[in-house]
Order: structure tokens, then sequence, then C-alpha cells
């Protein structure tokens, strides 16, 4: 099973899972997953809800930073700012690219552009992970 697979596996269950991500590619420097713009997700006009798009790029920056992490830690997002260019339509796919701006030793930044199939971009997002250190042996 590849890292992709693993760490899809450990989603699925999760939001990530209902929203039906799927990764692409996981590495230390960038994260790429594709999400279909499925009728439940989307607000009126039958485009991609801005929650969803908000979500999807969140877990990608999360994942991001979850293959950065010491052994033991955990990371919480804490701060995330989107800007919305276009709507995705239902029935279309978006894809992520989540990329590292800084990857230090008690916080990451990541920037995930969504875009449609064809490239046209949809949303910016940057986001701000804490690290949390392990907690240490009783």
């Amino acid at each position: 099973m590849t890292d992709v697979e693993k760490i899809q596996a450990i989603l699925a269950p999760l939001l990530p899972g209902l929203l039906g991500i799927e990764l692409r590619e996981a590495t230390p420097e960038r994260v790429v997953a594709a999400m279909r713009v499925r009728p439940d997700l989307c607000t009126t006009g039958d485009s991609l809800h801005g929650g969803a798009f908000m979500a999807f790029a969140d877990t990608l920056g999360a994942v991001g930073t979850f293959l950065n992490l010491p052994r033991g830690a955990r990371t919480t997002t804490t701060d995330s700012s989107t800007k919305f260019t276009r709507g995705a339509p239902v029935g279309s796919t978006v894809i992520g690219t989540s990329t590292a701006f800084h990857r230090g030793r008690t916080t990451q930044v990541w920037q995930t552009l969504v875009t449609t199939e064809d490239g046209k971009l949809c949303a910016v997002v940057t986001q701000t992970q804490l690290i949390i250190p392990a907690s240490p042996a009783p």
C-alpha cells in the first residue's frame, strides 16, 4: 500500500471521506487531490458551497503538515483565509494543489489553489497549522 493509499484509508471514515476527496499525490512539500462536485455539496445555483471549498483545501494543508510531523505530534488549523474567484458547477471536478510556504518547528503555512479540471482558478486558501508536540510518556 502506498503512502497516498494509507492516508486515503485514514481519511475515508472522516469528513474528507464524506466529501469524496481523492488524494492523487502526497509528499512533505505538496499535496494534490480531486473532489467531484455533487449536488449535496452545493449551494443554490448548483455551485459548490464555499464551506466545501474550504474543507477541501483545509484537508490538503493538514495532510501536508501531517507528512512533516515529528513522531507522536499532532496538528490543528489555527488560521485560514479563502479568496473565491469563480464557482464550480455540479457535475464538475475540482483539483486542489497545496504547497508549503513555511515548514517550521511550531507552525506550518500551506497555500492551496483550487481549480477546475481545465485549470481555471476557483479559490486560493492559505492556512496556518499548529504543531502540537507529542505528550511526554508518564
